[in-house]
């Protein structure tokens, strides 16, 4: 026969095996937190740190009571990928969109899609989506300050793509390179001119030997040049080929969903 005694003592070591728990899971908690507040610095805490950060890390280091969503949400997130879309960060084209819930956010290109919806969920695949999560998931902190985007934040015309943006520095190198050969050609040619004067000794290889040395670093800083532009006219070209790809005949890529029936009335950026 059980003893009535144990019924009793039950409920209360039920209780104590709860609070156990909830002050352990309370020191991990902790713990896990001052271990992400060490890894990140939250005083310059952009997109590329949030992709970084792992579920468990986010939710140890931010309280969801003070999240920011609904219609605030969708301004801050739309405002934040303007900015990143205009300087290249990210590769999508933004539309805003009616819901049922409120504004929705459709975020695509070539290589995937993401749906910002007014309570913080995103959905999506691709690495539109893995650009984006970030946005939204900062956007939702109060102190995050979001950038203001440029005037014209949406992606360029492929015909208005430069080939490439750091000329100035090539320019700086191909001067620095004809100041190199040019050095070291005076170098040989007057070495050469002091060997052929009758009354100077013979056999000085010094001044050759560093006059050609001087025209191969300038041979090499020319090769370096040449192969920075070439790579410039490549990634601008592969640009141009991804912004065909999104604007060809203004329609989105098949696996993109549609949210609205009227196409019309969406806000396109």
């Amino acid at each position: 026969m059980a003893d009535p005694s144990d019924d009793d003592e039950a409920p209360g070591r039920a209780r104590a095996d709860a609070d156990t728990g909830d002050a352990a899971e309370t020191t991990d908690l902790e713990s896990l937190r001052e271990e992400v507040e060490q890894k990140y610095d939250f005083d310059d805490f952009g997109p590329a740190d949030m992709a970084e950060m792992e579920r468990e890390e986010w939710e140890a280091a931010f309280d969801p009571d003070t999240w920011i969503t609904g219609a605030e949400l969708i301004d801050r997130v739309e405002q934040d990928l303007q900015n990143r879309i205009a300087t290249r960060e990210v590769f999508a084209r933004l539309e805003r969109h009616p819901g049922p819930e409120g504004d929705r956010l459709l975020a695509y290109s070539d290589e995937g899609y993401a749906i910002v919806n007014p309570d913080g969920s995103v959905e999506g695949e691709g690495t539109v989506l893995r650009d984006v999560e970030p946005s939204v998931a900062l956007c939702s902190m109060e102190k995050y300050e979001v950038p203001t985007p440029p005037e014209n934040p949406s992606l360029p015309d492929p015909e208005d793509v430069e080939s490439g943006s750091g000329e100035l520095g090539n320019t700086m190198l191909q001067l620095v390179a004809a100041a190199q050969i040019l050095a070291g050609i005076g170098l040989v040619i007057g070495s050469l001119l002091f060997d052929l004067q009758p009354e100077v000794p013979q056999g000085g290889v010094i001044a050759p030997v560093v006059g050609i040395l001087f025209a191969l670093i300038g041979v090499f800083l020319f090769t370096v040049v040449a192969n920075a532009r070439l790579s410039d006219r490549f990634r601008a070209e592969e640009y141009r080929d991804r912004l065909r790809a999104v604007e060809e005949a203004g329609e989105r890529p098949e696996f993109v969903p549609q949210l609205s029936d009227d196409a019309d009335e969406d806000r396109v950026d």
